[in-house]
This record gives C-alpha cells, structure tokens and sequence, in this order.
C-alpha cells in the first residue's frame, strides 16, 4: 500500500471518529428541554459535524475507492463503544466487545483484500502496457 492511500485511511478514520462524535450530540440534546438554549447548541454540533463530515467524505471518496471508504465506516460501531464508555458510562459486554472486534476484523480483510487485487490490477497494467 502506498504512502498516500495509508495517510488517506488514517485521515478517512480521524474523520469517521469526528462523524461518530454526532452521536453524542444527539443524546445530550435528547436530554435537554426542547429548544432550550443546551438543546440548540447540542443540536448546532450535530449540524456542525455532520457538515465537516459530508466535506471530508467527498475529499476522501476523490482518493480511495467508494467500496473501502465504505467498509471503513463500520468502525463507527467500536467509536460508539468508546464514547458511550466515555460520554455515558455504560458497560461494554463481552458481547460488544466481541462484536466490535469483528467489525474490525471484517474492515481489515476487506482493506488487504482490497489492497491485492489494487496490486494485481497495477502488476496486469504494467505486463499489458
């Protein structure tokens, strides 16, 4: 995998954790009273990061694949887990954990799958070039 696909994958997670942190404006705002003053500025940050996250995607889906790019928001799940723990302290079961676990596994498999067949296009280019 080359230099500038690992940065964009580094940069493609940044932005899927700052994506995932909507989550947590969204609950504090549902624990607010409606259009109070802390349930504007909670649901402003959702807008806010929803925003920065639409203008990331599209720098990131100019640079990658749409099908890895995709496969990568499924760490959005173990980001959930982070921030619950976090934000709300909740318990993460062995079931969540489990889980989390297999999406990252799938993300990796998909990520190498994907950087082979990326390899054997480019090694077909250069043979029939």
């Amino acid at each position: 995998m080359n230099k500038k696909k690992v940065i964009t994958i580094a940069l493609l997670h940044i932005m899927l954790m700052v994506y995932s942190m909507s989550g947590i404006c969204s609950k504090m705002a549902s624990k607010q009273e409606f259009l109070s003053l802390r349930f504007l500025l909670y649901y402003a940050g959702v807008i806010v990061l929803l925003a920065v996250y639409a203008v990331a995607w599209q720098q990131i889906i100019k640079r990658i694949s749409l099908t890895l790019a995709y496969a990568n928001r499924a760490v959005t799940v173990v980001w959930g887990l982070v921030w619950g723990m976090i934000f709300f302290h909740e318990q993460v079961t062995v079931g969540k954990a489990v889980g989390a676990m297999l999406v990252v596994a799938g993300v990796v498999f998909y990520a190498l799958a994907d950087n082979k067949q990326s390899d054997d296009k480019a090694e077909e280019c250069k043979h029939n070039g």
